[in-house]
């Protein structure tokens, strides 16, 4: 029987392809490949027996496989590529960055010194540039305010927040790393039913190098965890996974409550650890939240956009929502995967719920109309990278969402704005000494 193709881009611009089948696609016909039942079976059996020492890789992940990488010499026209890991330096300090956003002393950064001292910091600080903000002795990163932003990016700054922690994604933009986890300043680190500190970078990196399973939904959750598997009727032809583009964290103590929740349960706290860790499936929506967050840059960076939020805008604390939206649209298109559940942090602080229902009341509304839109959108196939996808996006959101209100054709052009600045500083000859931060440490010599 024929076969199907789809792609999906990396960063190097080569592709991975895959067979579609009716489990995958619905309409599509399916083929039953004896080596592609053999791969499956083979990469879960790695996964189980490598320890997260060897499943990471200084140039490759399981996102990527073969000799030429993704969709290179190591995989069959039509079919998956393998995934089959190297044994390198388990920690990827070399190839991660925190992302923070701030606008006050991170002190928080002490308890998270024994996970987080080996690794890149960049602190885009929000609000009054002429403010010093205190980072701890011994941190090896860089800060950069509205002063920076403005003059790294000129005219197109406009697309970056202000007075919102939508202004992350600066962050991400300015980053040189393949991965990048973001984290509050009010999320401490959480502690595990035996009392053990959560190492909650660990776990996202464990969850970014395994394979998703999106195409099919797995009763045992994570099937590439240890103690866990693919259940009985489980189709052997989608065992091997789709790469992993975003890893999504819990927290313990505050939940991340919208303000008529926080209103109706003023003393509520999330104690439940569950231990698990899951994929969203393919064609279903969720609510991101980017206080616990960590993603692969080179599989979705650019559809990491928080929007426009903060000052001088109608909405606030739904720059996260968006960009979880428009990365869910985009990995379903591309046949990347999504997974939510294990780490936890532990939410501190419960901000205040009237302040947060005068930023939410709009959104609360059009959420409504949102929703379905993203839920109905359909991206051209001729649409085989994330920038493409995403431009696509901001067309429909200006055709379609502007009837809500003016603020989207706004929000349209702002992501055309975002892609055209991404595109600039993370160009193969961007030139780093023109993106110089305002601050920066250095780690301290052991």
């Amino acid at each position: 029987m024929p076969r199907t193709k789809a792609t999906s881009p990396l960063s190097s611009g080569r592709s991975l392809p895959y067979t579609s089948s009716s489990l995958v696609h619905p309409g599509h016909s399916t083929h039953f490949a004896p080596a592609k039942l053999n791969r499956g079976i083979r990469s879960v059996a790695l996964c189980k027996r490598l320890s997260i020492e060897e499943l990471a890789s200084s140039d490759r992940s399981f996102s990527e496989a073969g000799e030429g990488g993704v969709g290179g010499a190591g995989a069959r026209d039509g079919e998956m590529a393998s995934v089959e890991p190297s044994i390198v330096d388990p920690s990827l300090r070399d190839q991660l960055d925190i992302v923070i956003p701030t606008i006050r002393n991170l002190d928080f950064l002490e308890m998270w010194r024994p996970f987080f001292e080996n690794y890149h910091l960049i602190i885009v600080q929000d609000g009054d540039p002429s403010k010093v903000i205190n980072v701890p002795e011994g941190f090896d990163y860089e800060l950069y305010n509205r002063n920076d932003i403005n003059r790294i990016l000129g005219p197109k700054a406009s697309c970056i927040s202000f007075k919102d922690s939508a202004c992350r994604c600066f962050g991400y933009m300015v980053s040189k790393k393949k991965y990048i986890f973001t984290i509050d300043d009010d999320c401490f680190v959480a502690k595990d039913p035996t009392g053990k500190d959560i190492n909650a970078l660990e776990q996202h990196i464990k969850n970014l190098l395994t394979p998703s399973a999106p195409f099919f939904f797995n009763t045992l959750y994570d099937p590439y965890r240890e103690g866990a598997d693919f259940v009985r009727g489980y189709p052997f032809s989608l065992r091997e996974g789709a790469p992993t583009a975003v890893s999504h964290g819990l927290w313990l103590n505050i939940p991340d409550y919208d303000a008529p929740t926080q209103l109706v349960k003023p003393a509520e706290r999330n104690k439940r650890y569950v231990d698990a860790v899951m994929t969203i499936p393919k064609g279903t929506l969720f609510p991101m939240c980017g206080m616990n967050l960590a993603f692969n840059k080179d599989l979705i960076g650019p559809a990491m956009y928080f929007g426009l939020m903060g000052d001088g805008q109608p909405i606030g604390r739904y720059d996260d929502m968006w960009a979880g939206w428009c990365v869910k649209v985009i990995c379903d298109h591309l046949g990347l995967g999504v997974k939510t559940g294990l780490p936890y942090i532990w939410h501190s602080k419960a901000s205040n719920p009237f302040v947060n229902l005068k930023k939410e009341y709009k959104g609360i509304f059009w959420q409504e109309e949102i929703i379905p839109f993203f839920q109905q959108v359909v991206l051209p196939k001729e649409a085989l990278t994330v920038e493409q996808c995403y431009l696509e996006l901001s067309k429909h959101v200006g055709e379609k969402l502007s009837t809500i209100d003016p603020y989207f054709t706004k929000l349209s052009e702002a992501m055309v704005t975002w892609i055209e600045a991404w595109g600039e500083l993370n160009a193969p000859d961007s030139k780093a000494a023109d993106y110089k931060p305002s601050r920066s440490g250095t780690r301290t010599a052991k």
